[in-house]
């Protein structure tokens, strides 16, 4: 059983191996898919599979330049002020758009050779900006810091349970990788709602999690887990809070 004070943030230094097993990891799903495959709806129900790599593609490659974070923030914020949506449905529509004509195979290529320069650019962000405050999309903000480190892994770690999801098949968890991610998740959902509490999430990627005494015992696999917080799914559990994906 796991004290949750004894969880320690996912930094710049190990999100480089976690986000680098994820693109692995997605890359291999992708190059095994066949055409009719791309086209399937995902639980993001305004893409499919294409768009939702498209999106992926786009955020990388933004991770990767400066100039195109600010060249997505800016036309993303106009998307949005014109169809009265949050700017974070303003990039992610910007960075669909702008990526449309990419077949699959050049998704895939361009995700491939892009996939290194985004984590390395995630990790060198300035300490200037790591500090800056940004809406995390569900109605708060988020440090630059938290953004890159941890919110990004879990985007593209997400996205692959989509995937999974959209083609029906079981993802790759594995406890050392897809367990750190969920115990990031949990110890973020605890700072959240700061009640007692005791927790147990089954599968490859679970643990077993406690915070005082005296609150609610928690079972649930640890995706679905994930995909409550996400809001993803709509179930009843104590002590709901969202958490950023």
């Amino acid at each position: 059983m796991t004290d949750i004070s004894t969880i320690t943030p996912i930094d710049r230094h190990e999100m480089v191996g976690l986000a680098t097993t994820e693109y692995e990891r997605l890359l291999a799903e992708l190059r095994a898919l066949d055409d009719d495959a791309w086209q399937r709806q995902t639980p993001c129900t305004e893409w499919d599979v294409r768009q939702m790599i498209a999106h992926l593609l786009g955020a990388a490659e933004a991770n990767a330049s400066i100039l195109e974070t600010v060249r997505q923030v800016a036309r993303g914020s106009r998307w949005a002020k014109a169809n009265g949506r949050p700017q974070i449905d303003g990039i992610n529509a910007i960075q669909i758009e702008k990526r449309d004509h990419l077949s699959p195979t050049e998704l895939m290529s361009r995700l491939e050779t892009i996939a290194p320069k985004a984590i390395a650019g995630r990790r060198k962000t300035p300490g200037l900006v790591r500090r800056a405050k940004v809406d995390d999309g569900i109605g708060g903000r988020m440090t630059m810091e938290h953004l890159v480190d941890r919110v990004y892994t879990r985007d593209q770690w997400m996205h692959r349970i989509d995937l999974a999801e959209a083609l029906q098949r079981q993802p790759l968890l594995t406890p050392d990788h897809d367990g750190r991610i969920v115990a990031d998740v949990v110890r973020e959902w605890a700072a959240i709602h700061g009640e007692p509490f005791e927790l147990e999430l089954s599968g490859p990627a679970g643990g077993t999690y406690t915070s005082g005494e005296g609150g609610p015992r928690i079972e649930m696999d640890a995706v679905e887990f994930c995909l409550v917080l996400s809001g993803r799914l709509d179930k009843d559990m104590p002590l709901f809070r969202a958490v950023v994906f």
